[in-house]
C-alpha cells in the first residue's frame, strides 16, 4: 500500500473510531456517541467511512476526494448542530443564569478530535499529485 492511500486509510479508520467515541457527556453522568446523538446520521457517517475505506483500499481516488469532502461536511454539520443542542437544552429554564450554568455543565469529550482528524487525514492522503502507472525507462 502506497504511503499516500495509508495515510487516507488511517484516516477513515479514525473516522469509523470516533463514529463510536464519546462526543458529549451532559452532567458528567453518561457519555454519548454518534448514535446516542442521531442514529440514523450515524449510520450514514459510518456507511460513507466503510466506502471511503474500501476506496482507499481500491486506490480510487475520486471517490476517496467525494467520501473525504462528504464526511467532513457532515462532521462540521453535526459540530454545529451539537454546540447550538447544548446552548439551547435548558431554554425552557425562565433563570437565565441558570440556565447558562446548566449548559455549563454538559462537556465536549476526545471523540470530536477522532471525527475532525479522520476525514483531514483522508483528503490529505488522496491530495497531491499521483505518480503515473506507466513509468518513463
Amino acid at each position: 500500500m502506497a504511503p499516500r492511500n495509508f495515510v487516507s486509510f488511517a484516516g477513515f479508520i479514525l473516522l469509523i473510531a470516533g463514529v463510536f467515541s464519546p462526543l458529549i457527556s451532559p452532567l458528567g453522568l453518561v457519555k454519548w456517541n454518534l448514535f446516542d446523538l442521531n442514529k440514523p446520521f450515524g449510520i450514514v457517517v459510518l456507511a460513507i467511512a466503510v466506502t471511503g475505506l474500501a476506496a482507499s483500499l481500491t486506490k480510487s481516488v475520486q471517490l476517496v476526494k467525494f467520501a473525504g469532502w462528504i464526511t467532513l461536511g457532515l462532521v462540521v454539520l453535526v459540530f454545529i448542530a451539537a454546540v447550538m443542542k447544548v446552548n439551547t437544552s435548558f431554554s425552557f429554564i425562565p433563570f437565565p443564569k441558570l440556565s447558562h450554568t446548566l449548559s455549563g455543565l454538559i462537556h465536549y469529550r476526545w471523540g470530536w478530535f477522532l471525527l475532525f482528524a479522520g476525514p483531514v487525514l483522508a483528503l490529505l492522503g488522496s491530495s497531491g499529485k499521483r505518480e503515473s502507472l506507466h513509468t518513463k525507462a
